[in-house]
């Protein structure tokens, strides 16, 4: 009877001990898939996901038809015309200083001083050597411009594709005249987050322009008409001292046109 009760101690002893351990592996199976789910729960959490309303928003670049809230211009340069539209509703600022120095002549016999084959030419500069020029606001209004230059205006309808007029500045918020096109021919090198931008900007963005001036200069015109013109000017032979992007032989605005201007 002893043995027998010692057989059954050991059996209830070992069913215990298996149950134990049954039970343990188990917990920690548990443990292991829930922080697997945590993980991949914190994995997709973290990815950026695209803004669905991007694709919602205006892009008025796109379309080569001035519309009533647009103003369209005529730049004539000494390599031939240049039409564009402007964005008044976009970045009214920028449009009323690039209009009111228009009339007034300011830009007329100005150069462009920097031009960049595959990335841009600038131009606005009545000292014609990227070291003038002051917004129509300079003196005269402190509240737009203090004295640097008025404030960036950055839009999700405005991008700087190949054909985008844009201000050139210094730094944040110091726009005074200069201005660029962007020029640039070929789908940009530098990787872009397809997820902050609308849809049909990324595949205009195939065709050419600079992505990564995005969100640092305000763009308030498009070329709508003249194309063949910026990618002349571009390609010309520039003198290897300073910059090294002056063209050897001066091309000048000899004069810009108001064809229409918004109401």
């Amino acid at each position: 009877m002893n043995k027998e009760k010692q057989y059954i101690i050991l059996a209830a002893t070992g069913t215990i001990l298996l149950t134990l351990i049954i039970g343990i592996l188990m917990m920690t199976t548990h443990q292991t898939t829930d922080n697997d789910e945590a993980t991949t729960a914190t994995s997709s959490s973290t990815q950026t996901k695209k803004d669905s309303e991007l694709d919602k928003v205006a892009l008025p670049q796109l379309e080569s038809k001035v519309t009533t809230n647009e103003s369209e211009i005529k730049m004539t340069t000494t390599a031939g015309e240049i039409t564009l539209k402007l964005f008044n509703q976009y970045a009214p600022l920028a449009v009323e200083n690039f209009l009111t120095h228009t009339k007034s002549g300011y830009y007329n016999n100005t150069s462009f001083h920097r031009v960049i084959a595959g990335f841009m030419i600038q131009g606005g500069d009545p000292k014609g050597n990227g070291t003038g020029g002051t917004s129509i606001w300079h003196d005269r209004n402190k509240s737009i411009d203090s004295g640097h230059g008025f404030k960036n205006e950055i839009s999700q309808s405005l991008y700087n594709i190949r054909g985008a007029l844009t201000m050139a500045n210094a730094g944040p918020d110091t726009n005074g005249s200069q201005f660029f096109i962007n020029q640039n021919p070929k789908k940009p090198t530098q990787d872009f987050n397809k997820n902050k931008y609308p849809s049909k900007i990324v595949d205009a963005y195939q065709k050419g322009g600079n992505p990564s001036l995005d969100g640092s200069y305000t763009v308030f015109g498009q070329v709508i008409k003249g194309m063949n013109v910026v990618d002349k000017i571009a390609s010309a032979k520039v003198k290897s001292g300073g910059e090294g992007s002056t063209p050897v032989k001066p091309i000048k605005i000899t004069q810009i046109t108001i064809l229409k201007q918004a109401n």
